[in-house]
């Protein structure tokens, strides 16, 4: 297993901090990867299975994702341990807590993330921490409620499909992880003519070739049960989704659930990450070398934070949207421009833009005397 410190380099982290409070069962991380652009933006992560390594690479996704959309921002991200579904009071008594511990920490701001939502961001703010994507009450852009990373999505989706020679009208798409950003993105590109053909959430997966309810599909996530309850498809296993039958693959769950093992599976001719590293570095190589396009994550997925770095500043949420339509179909292109005419695989190229953003930041900063 990979050490903390292999992917520390020029660039960061800055800090690595761990919070225990084991009286109360409090187990977190903070990682502050770069703050050259600015305050860090990132998300909260909760998980049972979370790790200090994945928080580094996560963070790292982050500062390449602020970087990249040209946001005055650097990048960081934040795990508590922990299953999200616990009891309402008890999650609350660790958020907060861990908003207390972390509150004299000014270089980061924290966001919404898998398994926090809007809620839980009003409860840092409430102890004096820095947080968007904060509910509409307190004045925020709730991006979870509107599909901020879905909106996003669906335009980096638009773009790359010119690029593969693939129309929209009619392509199949399918969706791993049938959460925040899932449905929406599944919304957004079922108007625009895609096929739905299959979803799949923590519990398992359900195909249809014909195409599935998008209705039946939310009405079942609303109400608090799985995709797999779906009437009038094909159950499938989190694995088995893999290896469905379709044009465009989205992956919108946990990280490296893409790798060498099974990325012989994928048999779509467009991928682009709706999740944070979903694809390991030798199966994304794979996939370019079988002419699959693969969209990055820190260049398709980055509507979320985006919109958080826009009600930061105050901005409406009508205009957020505008936004994050420019800044992702706009990075798209230019990443996907910079593969072709370079040769190499679109995540080199989104590498090189995003290091070089964050290297100009840093040439503007004294480093080391604060």
């Amino acid at each position: 297993m990979a050490d903390i410190f292999d992917f520390m380099d020029s660039l960061g982290p800055t800090k690595i901090i761990h919070i225990h409070e084991p009286a109360l069962g409090l187990k977190a991380v903070l990682v502050v990867d770069n703050v050259a652009a600015g305050p860090a933006i990132g998300g909260l992560r909760m998980a049972p299975d979370v790790s200090t390594a994945e928080c580094v690479r996560l963070a790292r996704a982050m500062t390449l994702k602020n970087a990249a959309a040209g946001l005055p921002h650097g990048g960081a991200k934040s795990v508590l341990y922990g299953d999200p579904q616990m009891p309402a009071e008890h999650k609350e008594l660790l958020i907060r807590e861990l908003a207390c511990a972390l509150k004299d920490i000014r270089d980061y701001i924290f966001g919404p993330d898998m398994g926090t939502d809007e809620t839980c961001m009003a409860w840092i703010q409430d102890e004096g921490g820095r947080s968007v994507g904060l509910p509409r009450a307190l004045g925020g852009i709730p991006l979870d409620e509107i599909g901020a990373t879905g909106w996003g999505l669906s335009h980096a989706v638009e773009v790359a499909a010119g690029y593969c020679d693939l129309d929209l009208q009619g392509a199949r798409l399918a969706v791993q992880g049938f959460g925040a950003v899932g449905k929406h993105l599944a919304r957004f590109l079922i108007d625009k003519g895609v096929v739905l053909v299959a979803v799949s959430d923590s519990r398992g997966g359900i195909h249809n070739a014909a195409g599935l309810d998008l209705d039946q599909l939310l009405t079942l996530k609303a109400s608090g049960r799985s995709v797999t309850d779906y009437s009038g498809g094909q159950p499938l296993t989190n694995d088995a989704m893999i290896g469905v039958e379709c044009d465009i693959w989205v992956p919108a769950a946990r990280p490296d659930v893409v790798h060498q093992d099974n990325v012989d599976q994928l048999k779509a001719r467009l991928v682009v990450e709706g999740a944070n590293i979903p694809i390991t570095e030798q199966a994304e190589r794979t996939l370019h070398q079988r002419n699959v396009l693969v969209v990055p994550d820190y260049i398709a997925n980055a509507g979320g934070v985006i919109c958080g770095a826009m009600e930061f500043v105050h901005m409406s949420q009508a205009m957020a949207l505008q936004v994050i339509e420019q800044k992702v179909a706009t990075n798209t292109d230019q990443v996907l421009k910079l593969a072709i005419e370079g040769k190499i695989r679109p995540r080199q190229a989104a590498l090189e833009l995003a290091t070089e953003r964050v290297q100009a930041a840093m040439a503007t900063r004294r480093w080391g005397l604060f």
